[in-house]
């Protein structure tokens, strides 16, 4: 049996008078990748916020397992503690500094782990330059594994939609991630690109032991790559399963088709 990465028990996220998460409950497990899907307005944002602490007073408990093998009750680290706790995600629009080349972008989702400070980098001191030849190493070693380790130097800017996510997911793999929150990494790709991007995901949990939790709406790609899938509707748990099981459900058939009068 495998361990659990990450446990949702009983969580409700309100807004005055709006419940966007309602009494959610569902886990991962380590080496799992798990969609989470349901209608648009289903909640499946707010989870991911709740996870990684953008919101902080939901109800009910989230833990989740570190690198240190310890359960945490993640309501006790600030949104900028997650991280090194090993738990990175992305956003629906790429967050990518354009000026800025492929490589240096990369290397930002390193800054946790850099132990000298800004002055000691401003006066590029012998610990400081050891400490950045070792994250840039690690950086091109991440860009070879996306194959894009070709135009490292070129500038964010000007990149085709379907390289700016490869950039994006690499920087995850710089934070030496557990747990990797993926939103809508899909969303904007053509067939040969959501196909080359469940492969990367694919070769992520082998290469990374890092699992995986993703929302995404192209459900063919949902069905492929995902081992579970966890349905929601207006914040509330429909199923959890197999894509097969999920796919049949007669509560998820409803809430994308309607119910038939």
């Amino acid at each position: 049996m495998k361990n659990k990465v990450l446990e949702l028990d009983r969580v409700t996220m309100q807004f005055g008078g709006l419940k966007a998460v309602n009494e959610l409950s569902f886990s991962v497990d380590e080496g799992e990748i798990v969609g989470l899907i349901g209608p648009n307005g289903a909640g499946k944002t707010t989870v991911f916020n709740c996870v990684t602490q953008f919101y902080d007073d939901y109800q009910g408990n989230i833990f989740f397992t570190n690198h240190q093998n310890e359960r945490i009750d993640l309501r006790s680290k600030k949104v900028t503690e997650v991280i090194d706790e090993g738990i990175v995600r992305t956003f629906q629009n790429v967050e990518l500094i354009p000026d800025l080349s492929i490589l240096d972008n990369v290397m930002i989702g390193a800054h946790n782990q850099f132990k000298t400070n800004i002055f000691a980098h401003i006066l590029r001191t012998k610990k400081a330059k050891q400490e950045e030849t070792m994250i840039r190493e690690k950086a091109m070693e991440v860009l070879e594994f996306m194959n894009i380790l070709d135009i490292k130097d070129q500038f964010a800017h000007g990149q085709p939609y379907g390289i700016l996510k490869k950039i994006e997911i690499a920087r995850t793999l710089m934070a030496n991630p557990k747990l990797i929150i993926l939103d809508e990494p899909a969303a904007g790709l053509n067939d040969k690109e959501t196909d080359e991007l469940a492969e990367i995901i694919n070769n992520i949990r082998e290469n990374y032991n890092a699992s995986i939790l993703l929302i995404e709406h192209d459900m063919g790609f949902v069905m492929e790559i995902c081992d579970r899938v966890c349905a929601i509707n207006f914040g509330q748990y429909l199923a959890m399963g197999s894509p097969k099981e999920i796919q049949s459900h007669p509560d998820v058939q409803e809430a994308y088709l309607g119910k038939d009068e």
